[in-house]
């Protein structure tokens, strides 16, 4: 059975994280927790903020539901957390450690510098950044071997994807045993292996959105219907599979070789055509006034609650899919 088909509770390691870390708990943090609750894990929270716990126990009050609706509590206990006014009483004892602090160098490094020799022998950390790369936030570390980028998808109690990276300081094993930790807890994860700015995901968003602001600001069409070709159009597909798949689908019995041998000249044309704007104040000004229609109907809690709603229904049903075909959703 190959990595892709194998169920998430017969991962090699996947059974030894009954205890996890979750630092900081802010939005990301906060649906962190909720997911390792969730999937029965004990959970150790730090934040320095006053309000943390407040927050934290109102945001796994809201995301259970949601869990239970897609059968990811099961086994899962929302009063099993507790909060730690020291980062390095919360990482005692854990066996996985999921870093989500702001993305400011500086204080993650202080963080790693005050959690390092409190961590188990064999203890993950995985750090949540977007904007800041591996070898940047090893620079905190006297010993990294045990340090991972674990990206996840914003809300990461709801969406699948983990993007985990090690490189040459990271220890052997321990990107494997990242992975098979968010197998556990419902994940699918991808190994990024070369380190790029952005790193997977979050280049693809911004490859398709420089090309929306492009279509924008040459009057082609407007944001709204811009982001209705996407959500109506591809967007659909690409909930299903990835485009190379899909273009695999698309010229028929030839697969992907007919498809590139017959639109290869449409798309390189694209290719050539398409623009490189940049985000400046006129530009940014733009987006927000096309926006105008949909902000004035919907505040951004009542957009947030519509997309969350979608989303759950689509993993839901792809999870039924998974589980029909004798496979487990959250494979790595």
């Amino acid at each position: 059975m190959s990595p892709s088909e194998q169920p998430a509770q017969h991962v090699a390691g996947s059974g030894d994280f009954a205890r996890v870390a979750s630092l900081g708990a802010g939005v990301i943090g906060r649906s962190w927790t909720a997911l390792f609750l969730a999937a029965g894990k004990s959970v150790a929270v730090y934040d320095p903020d006053p309000q943390a716990e407040a927050r934290v126990r109102q945001a796994v009050e809201s995301a259970w539901p949601v869990l239970t609706q897609l059968g990811l509590t099961e086994h899962g206990d929302p009063e099993n957390v507790h909060f730690c006014a020291d980062p390095r009483a919360a990482v005692d004892g854990a066996a996985f450690v999921q870093e989500s602090v702001p993305e400011r160098i500086a204080l993650k490094h202080d963080l790693y510098a005050a959690i390092g020799p409190a961590l188990d022998a064999d203890a993950v950390v995985a750090s949540s950044a977007s904007g800041l790369t591996l070898t940047e936030m090893q620079e905190g570390w006297r010993d990294p071997g045990h340090f991972v980028l674990g990206h996840p998808f914003n809300p990461p109690h709801l969406i699948p994807l983990v993007e985990v990276m090690g490189n040459d300081r990271t220890a052997g094993g321990a990107v494997d045993r990242a992975r098979a930790f968010y197998a556990s807890v419902g994940k699918v994860t991808i190994e990024v292996r070369r380190e790029v700015p952005g790193h997977v995901a979050n280049r693809l968003q911004a490859a398709l959105w420089r090309e929306a602001i492009h279509l924008v600001n040459e009057g082609v069409a407007s944001v709204e219907d811009v982001d209705t070709a996407v959500s109506s159009g591809p967007g659909l597909r690409w909930a299903a599979m990835g485009p190379t798949q899909l273009f695999h689908l698309g010229a028929g019995e030839g697969g992907l070789a007919a498809f590139c041998e017959r639109y290869a000249d449409s798309f390189n044309r694209w290719f050539d055509d398409l623009g490189r704007p940049h985000l400046d104040e006129a530009t940014s000004q733009r987006l927000v006034d096309g926006l105008g229609p949909i902000s004035e109907k919907h505040s951004v809690d009542e957009l947030a609650h519509r997309r969350d709603a979608l989303l759950t229904e689509l993993i839901a049903t792809a999870r039924k899919q998974a589980t029909g075909r004798g496979t487990d959703p959250r494979r790595h």
